[in-house]
């Protein structure tokens, strides 16, 4: 987990954050996504030193593209969170009388198949993909509660933002140290849905192929899945064009397996649950963080990768 840092470090870093969402939230909607997407063109451009990092990761992911089109990815990644960021600026207009004119479902019956039997529990396996914040947020406005399990931020001032915007129809955070028990309660409440994105780098992880090169995971939710029984079905955020209408795409529920060696079987369900992530990226590579070192983690002996 990253140290958060603390008084005015985190007061200055915010400050910038916070003009950029009131300038944003001062505009229409549809006019801040557009000049949002204009932000994040700049950003592109200034960026230089994420972008070897960025431009790896794609050189890996799309071997037989050129330098030209991975770039264009990589642009197009910037201008996505341009957008998220002044949606995020008006996420305060988003409810139940609205919410169905900027965000529909795509196979909603995969969700409500899976935790029909099951109190209306289930895990929800998504990654930094188009506009993940409106994703929970989109779904508990449709009344299905969201407990989301993060990697609190660096800055405080901006983990609490996010929070609080993150709740407003009723979801909760839960810091991904720890969260086993709090999960457990939550599941024994009922109706609640656990979010858990599956796309960052861990120290301690269990190694699966992402991309065709092995990847420290998470193996936390096959583990929790295995022991709750819960289902466990993949959703992403899609956006349909560069307009504020998204799509929630809801996958079938990843099947578990949990015959033979546990260590085994928690190794094929994490890669099982990391397959549809990958899918998604490769449908939509504009949608995804090129810039997170996702292959930092190597296996012993392995070289460094940045």
């Amino acid at each position: 987990m990253p140290r958060q840092i603390a008084g005015w470090q985190a007061r200055l870093e915010y400050l910038p954050v916070a003009a950029s969402v009131g300038a944003l939230r001062a505009m229409p909607l549809e006019r801040a996504v557009r000049f949002g997407a204009r932000l994040g063109g700049m950003a592109a451009t200034l960026d230089r030193f994420n972008r070897p990092v960025a431009m790896r990761n794609l050189t890996l992911a799309f071997p037989a593209l050129d330098d030209s089109a991975r770039l264009r990815i990589l642009r197009d990644s910037y201008r996505n969170w341009g957008r998220m960021l002044a949606e995020w600026a008006h996420f305060d207009m988003f409810g139940p009388e609205n919410i169905e004119r900027y965000v529909t479902y795509e196979n909603r019956e995969n969700w409500d198949a899976a935790i029909a039997a099951h109190r209306g529990c289930g895990f929800v396996v998504t990654g930094h993909f188009g506009n993940f914040e409106l994703l929970s947020l989109a779904h508990s406005i449709y009344g299905y509660r969201i407990a989301i399990v993060h990697r609190p931020l660096r800055n405080p001032l901006i983990d609490v933002a996010v929070n609080r915007a993150r709740s407003r129809f009723g979801n909760r955070a839960i810091a991904r140290r720890g969260a086993g028990r709090e999960v457990v309660r939550l599941m024994r409440e009922g109706r609640w849905g656990i979010a858990v994105p599956l796309d960052l780098d861990v120290r301690h992880g269990v190694f699966v192929d992402f991309f065709s090169m092995p990847a420290s995971t998470n193996e936390g939710p096959a583990r929790m899945a295995m022991m709750t029984g819960l289902p466990v079905v993949p959703a992403f955020m899609v956006r349909e064009g560069t307009a504020p209408r998204h799509r929630i795409v809801v996958m079938p529920q990843v099947e578990m397996v949990s015959d033979g060696d546990r260590e085994a079987a928690i190794r094929e369900n994490t890669q099982r649950l990391v397959r549809p992530i990958e899918e998604a990226i490769r449908r939509y590579p504009d949608h995804w963080n090129w810039i997170h070192r996702r292959w930092k983690t190597r296996p012993p002996g392995e070289p460094r990768f940045y």
